[in-house]
């Protein structure tokens, strides 16, 4: 008995120490009433979802593409269920295309979010690639959307699109596009894609650099700004790598050991250029590179980057100013077999540090089962725990986002699976919602409102400082994952700290703005102070202040 005992406890620490014992994941998918399997068209791709509070009430609800099935836009009830008001949404149109990733920002500026979606082709009469159009929503701001892929000039660019991500690459306040693009030309089927047709495949494409011209149209500046490269592409993500204060662009690149790798291309801001810096960088990776997360995983201030691929993915480390970055997937404990798509860093236990968690599927139709990654930041190195939390799901997983649906403080996750092509997949493969119910760990939310900036704060950076530690998010416009956009209210565990010390908000443009000695446990919502209004009412005061001395000096003498 006594010897039950000690194995009993030692069992017990085990478990306590390495965060075995708690699931810390529910499945609530039937529950909150989301009922949703991506279809594809022929194999492989899509579909993503897009995490968006499109009526303004302050729960985040989520718009989910459905490839040959039907979109949908589920409105959070605020009681832990979602309703589709996908019918009465004003974005049937969709029906008649392949849809597969979605992105919002705030196109035009009125402070709704807007919806762009990528298409691979049409439902209702299928042509030969590329011969679709990608589709962009304005949000009318009752419920609704408008088709606004004419008025914008979408409706001149056929392609076969993947991953699409706002950003604000020339900093004017107006949210811009890159629309990665796979193929020029393919007359064969989606779901025989191998190593030969790519070699053989002389129409890949090139991405799309779409700039916002003042909330009134989008105009493709890729050649305007140097780049001519052409790949397989599955979209890119802009982030401040350099950490210079402009929103630079990571490319991702299917096929990269037989055609062109992975992309990182720097912004010569105000310049209007970019220049591809992935071979000295050590970014040129040559790998199926499917989607990036991007995160500061040991909170040195630099983002680092999480590239999923077939086999093996890549961890690629930031080491500052003038050195490459490194893959360190093996050393700190990330190296798995797997068929990885989406990816997401978060502190989904609100300790302090991001963890990792990775959206695993085979391609479809070859539908081999394979479980979902949760990768654990124990101190700088990671642990997967997915099985032992409840997130080791075997669907056919794509896109995944993160968002707190439930506003309980704690970071929840829905990922996109696809309907099996075979009729024999062991496990049902539907689109899962995970509520975490985790329960250690202080918190703070940032909701940010920009003014010169994007007016969702896209593309700033948020500093928060508190129990000894610096921690950075930096706000990304989508395909963080693939597919997909994630929660743009910025999330910060902060373990047993009892306040926050500073928050720094480096806004897109060059603004930075200090907040000092704040609570925890809340969501708050800052607003940019633009410098330049301050600058100018200095201005302002001086100029008054010189025409009062100069009338002053004029009254005297004539005295």
């Amino acid at each position: 008995m006594r010897h039950c005992k000690i194995i009993l406890l030692i069992a017990l620490n085990f478990c306590i120490n390495k965060s075995f014992c708690q699931t810390r994941f529910t499945d609530v998918t039937t529950a909150s009433g989301i009922n949703h399997v991506f279809k594809v068209y022929e194999g492989m791709f899509g579909g993503g979802a897009c995490v968006i509070d499109f009526n303004k009430d302050g729960l985040e609800d989520v718009y989910i593409t459905g490839g040959m099935n039907d979109d949908m836009l589920y409105k959070n009830n605020g009681n832990g269920t979602f309703t589709n008001v996908f019918e009465k949404s004003g974005m049937l149109v969709t029906k008649n295309f392949v849809t597969q990733g979605v992105t919002g920002a705030d196109v035009n500026r009125d402070g709704l979010v807007d919806l762009f979606i990528t298409t691979i082709t049409r439902r209702d009469k299928p042509e030969i690639i590329p011969r679709a159009i990608n589709l962009l929503f304005l949000n009318n701001g009752n419920g609704t959307f408008r088709d606004a892929t004419k008025e914008y000039g979408l409706d001149q660019i056929f392609s076969f699109s993947t991953s699409a991500s706002f950003g604000d690459f020339n900093a004017d306040g107006w949210p811009d596009l890159y629309v990665g693009n796979y193929f020029n030309e393919y007359k064969g089927k989606l779901s025989v894609i191998n190593d030969n047709t790519v070699v053989e495949a002389n129409q890949i494409a090139k991405g799309n650099l779409l700039l916002n011209e003042k909330g009134k149209k989008f105009r493709d500046v890729y050649s305007d700004y140097g780049l001519e490269y052409r790949g397989f592409g599955f979209g890119g993500i802009f982030t401040d790598f350099d950490n210079d204060g402009d929103q630079d662009l990571f490319v991702n690149h299917d096929f990269g050991y037989k055609r062109t790798p992975d992309m990182l291309l720097e912004n010569h801001f105000p310049r209007k250029k970019f220049t591809d810096v992935a071979k000295e960088k050590g970014m040129d990776l040559k790998i199926n590179s499917m989607g990036t997360a991007v995160g500061d995983y040991n909170n040195d201030g630099l983002m680092d980057y999480y590239m999923t691929n077939i086999k093996f993915n890549y961890f690629m480390v930031n080491q500052g100013a003038g050195k490459p970055f490194i893959n360190k997937a093996p050393e700190l404990g990330m190296q798995f077999f797997a068929i990885s798509w989406g990816a997401n860093f978060a502190d989904f236990d609100n300790d302090g540090d991001v963890d990792l968690f990775v959206a695993n599927g085979d391609l479809n139709p070859n539908c081999v089962a394979m479980a979902n990654f949760y990768f654990e930041n124990m101190g700088g190195k990671f642990e997967d725990h997915a099985r032992a939390i409840g997130l080791a799901d075997y669907g056919i997983s794509r896109g995944s986002v993160v968002f707190d649906y439930d506003n309980d403080g704690d970071l929840d996750l829905l990922v996109v699976n696809q309907e099996p092509v075979i009729a024999d997949y062991p496990v049902p493969s539907v689109t899962k919602l995970f509520r975490n119910d985790s329960t250690r760990g202080n918190w703070i939310k940032i909701i940010l409102k920009g003014v010169d900036a994007e007016s969702h704060g896209i593309g700033s950076k948020i500093e928060v400082e508190a129990g000894g530690r610096k921690m950075i998010r930096e706000i990304d416009g989508g395909a963080s994952s693939i597919f997909s956009q994630s929660s743009v209210i910025a999330h910060f565990g902060l373990g047993d700290a009892k306040k926050i010390d500073k928050i720094t908000i480096y806004w897109t443009g060059g603004n930075k703005q200090t907040i000092i000695n704040v609570s925890i446990n809340q969501t708050i919502t800052i607003t940019e102070i633009p410098e330049k209004k301050s600058n100018h009412l200095f201005i302002y005061l001086l100029a008054g202040l010189a025409v009062l001395t100069i009338l002053f000096i004029v009254w005297r003498k004539r005295k």
